[in-house]
Protein backbone atom coordinates (compact mmCIF):
# COMPACT_ATOMS: atom_id res chain seq x y z
CA UNK A 1 0.00 0.00 0.00
CA UNK A 2 1.70 3.34 -0.92
CA UNK A 3 2.15 5.70 1.86
CA UNK A 4 -0.16 8.32 0.39
CA UNK A 5 -3.11 5.41 0.61
CA UNK A 6 -2.33 4.94 4.37
CA UNK A 7 -2.59 8.35 4.80
CA UNK A 8 -6.07 9.04 3.64
CA UNK A 9 -7.13 5.76 5.08
CA UNK A 10 -5.54 7.09 8.55
CA UNK A 11 -7.57 10.64 7.84
CA UNK A 12 -11.27 8.81 6.89
CA UNK A 13 -11.12 6.67 10.19
CA UNK A 14 -9.80 9.73 12.11
CA UNK A 15 -13.25 11.59 10.88
CA UNK A 16 -15.19 8.46 11.21
CA UNK A 17 -13.65 8.08 15.10
CA UNK A 18 -14.57 12.14 15.46
CA UNK A 19 -18.51 11.74 13.85
CA UNK A 20 -19.12 8.69 16.77
CA UNK A 21 -17.40 10.67 19.57
CA UNK A 22 -19.90 13.66 18.36
CA UNK A 23 -23.04 11.05 18.24
CA UNK A 24 -22.23 9.11 21.33
CA UNK A 25 -21.92 12.83 23.80
CA UNK A 26 -24.94 14.31 21.85
CA UNK A 27 -27.17 10.85 22.83
CA UNK A 28 -26.04 10.97 26.26
CA UNK A 29 -27.10 14.27 27.28
CA UNK A 30 -30.21 14.43 29.24
CA UNK A 31 -33.11 16.10 27.13
CA UNK A 32 -34.83 19.07 28.25
CA UNK A 33 -36.12 19.20 32.15
CA UNK A 34 -39.96 18.11 31.94
CA UNK A 35 -42.82 18.95 34.68
CA UNK A 36 -42.53 17.02 38.05
CA UNK A 37 -45.33 16.40 40.08
CA UNK A 38 -47.02 18.96 42.01
CA UNK A 39 -46.98 17.36 45.52
CA UNK A 40 -43.77 18.51 47.15
CA UNK A 41 -42.90 22.26 47.29
CA UNK A 42 -40.04 21.55 45.07
CA UNK A 43 -41.94 20.20 42.20
CA UNK A 44 -44.58 23.34 42.23
CA UNK A 45 -41.08 25.24 42.33
CA UNK A 46 -39.58 23.90 39.03
CA UNK A 47 -43.08 23.30 37.42
CA UNK A 48 -43.85 27.05 38.09
CA UNK A 49 -40.57 28.13 36.99
CA UNK A 50 -40.48 25.72 34.04
CA UNK A 51 -44.22 27.48 32.89
CA UNK A 52 -42.57 30.71 32.78
CA UNK A 53 -39.49 29.89 30.85
CA UNK A 54 -41.84 28.23 28.22
CA UNK A 55 -44.43 31.17 28.66
CA UNK A 56 -47.08 28.74 29.76
CA UNK A 57 -48.96 31.86 31.74
CA UNK A 58 -52.21 29.49 32.18
CA UNK A 59 -49.86 26.61 34.33
CA UNK A 60 -47.83 29.25 35.98
CA UNK A 61 -50.91 30.87 37.49
CA UNK A 62 -52.40 27.68 39.06
CA UNK A 63 -49.27 27.50 41.23
CA UNK A 64 -49.96 31.21 43.28
CA UNK A 65 -51.54 30.74 46.07
CA UNK A 66 -55.01 32.28 45.40
CA UNK A 67 -55.41 33.66 48.57
CA UNK A 68 -52.66 36.34 47.78
CA UNK A 69 -54.28 40.03 48.77
CA UNK A 70 -52.83 41.33 44.68
CA UNK A 71 -53.94 37.51 43.19
CA UNK A 72 -53.96 38.30 39.32
CA UNK A 73 -57.32 37.98 38.06
CA UNK A 74 -56.13 35.71 35.59
CA UNK A 75 -53.19 34.00 33.17
CA UNK A 76 -53.22 37.04 30.96
CA UNK A 77 -53.02 39.63 33.93
CA UNK A 78 -50.25 37.46 35.45
CA UNK A 79 -48.31 37.61 32.01
CA UNK A 80 -48.52 41.42 31.88
CA UNK A 81 -47.05 42.11 35.60
CA UNK A 82 -44.42 39.63 34.61
CA UNK A 83 -44.01 41.09 31.06
CA UNK A 84 -42.87 44.59 33.26
CA UNK A 85 -40.70 42.66 35.57
CA UNK A 86 -38.86 40.62 32.46
CA UNK A 87 -38.87 43.89 30.32
CA UNK A 88 -37.11 45.51 33.37
CA UNK A 89 -34.43 42.80 33.93
CA UNK A 90 -33.35 42.60 30.42
CA UNK A 91 -33.40 45.87 29.87
CA UNK A 92 -31.24 46.86 33.48
CA UNK A 93 -28.95 43.39 32.88
CA UNK A 94 -28.48 43.13 28.94
CA UNK A 95 -26.94 41.34 27.27
CA UNK A 96 -27.79 37.83 29.06
CA UNK A 97 -27.57 35.30 26.96
CA UNK A 98 -28.59 32.36 29.38
CA UNK A 99 -29.85 31.43 32.95
CA UNK A 100 -29.94 27.96 34.71
CA UNK A 101 -32.28 27.21 37.87
CA UNK A 102 -31.70 24.97 40.16
CA UNK A 103 -33.45 24.29 43.33
CA UNK A 104 -31.07 23.91 46.20
CA UNK A 105 -32.62 23.47 49.35
CA UNK A 106 -36.15 22.76 50.75
CA UNK A 107 -37.28 23.76 53.90
CA UNK A 108 -40.54 22.74 55.87
CA UNK A 109 -42.06 24.08 59.01
CA UNK A 110 -45.76 22.08 58.71
CA UNK A 111 -47.85 24.19 56.09
CA UNK A 112 -45.40 26.46 54.82
CA UNK A 113 -42.03 26.05 52.89
CA UNK A 114 -39.25 27.51 51.60
CA UNK A 115 -37.48 26.95 48.40
CA UNK A 116 -34.13 27.97 47.74
CA UNK A 117 -33.19 28.36 44.16
CA UNK A 118 -29.62 29.22 42.48
CA UNK A 119 -29.80 31.46 39.36
CA UNK A 120 -27.16 31.56 37.03
CA UNK A 121 -26.83 33.72 34.33
CA UNK A 122 -24.51 33.78 31.65
CA UNK A 123 -23.89 36.89 29.73
CA UNK A 124 -23.05 37.22 26.52
CA UNK A 125 -19.24 38.19 25.72
CA UNK A 126 -16.53 38.26 22.76
CA UNK A 127 -13.47 35.78 22.67
CA UNK A 128 -11.98 37.63 26.28
CA UNK A 129 -15.14 38.71 27.64
CA UNK A 130 -18.74 37.86 29.49
CA UNK A 131 -19.01 35.52 32.43
CA UNK A 132 -21.50 34.35 34.64
CA UNK A 133 -23.18 35.66 38.20
CA UNK A 134 -24.48 33.49 40.88
CA UNK A 135 -27.20 34.01 43.39
CA UNK A 136 -29.93 32.29 45.05
CA UNK A 137 -33.58 33.53 46.25
CA UNK A 138 -35.90 32.03 48.19
CA UNK A 139 -39.39 30.79 46.89
CA UNK A 140 -42.38 31.00 50.10
CA UNK A 141 -44.98 28.62 49.83
CA UNK A 142 -48.20 27.50 51.62
CA UNK A 143 -50.56 24.33 51.46
CA UNK A 144 -53.92 25.37 51.54
CA UNK A 145 -56.53 22.33 50.84
CA UNK A 146 -53.59 20.06 50.58
CA UNK A 147 -52.16 21.46 47.76
CA UNK A 148 -49.08 23.39 47.76
CA UNK A 149 -49.10 26.84 46.19
CA UNK A 150 -46.24 29.64 45.84
CA UNK A 151 -46.81 32.65 48.38
CA UNK A 152 -43.87 35.18 47.96
CA UNK A 153 -40.68 34.78 45.84
CA UNK A 154 -37.62 36.52 45.42
CA UNK A 155 -37.48 36.90 41.48
CA UNK A 156 -39.57 35.67 38.93
CA UNK A 157 -42.27 37.66 40.91
CA UNK A 158 -44.13 40.37 40.34
CA UNK A 159 -44.04 43.09 43.70
CA UNK A 160 -47.62 44.20 43.78
CA UNK A 161 -49.14 40.62 44.13
CA UNK A 162 -48.38 40.63 48.11
CA UNK A 163 -50.48 43.90 47.99
CA UNK A 164 -53.93 44.75 48.13
CA UNK A 165 -55.46 45.51 45.15
CA UNK A 166 -52.76 44.29 43.02
CA UNK A 167 -51.05 45.87 40.06
CA UNK A 168 -52.09 48.76 38.68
Amino acid sequence: MKSTDRFLVAIVIGIVALVGAVLAISLSRPGLPGYRPDDTPEGVVHNYLLALEREDYGRAHGYLLPSLAGYPADAQQMEQDLGRLLYDLDYYYAPRSDVALVIENVRLNGDTATVTVRETTYYRGSLFSGGQSDATFDVFLRREESLWRIARSGQYWSYCWGQPGGCP
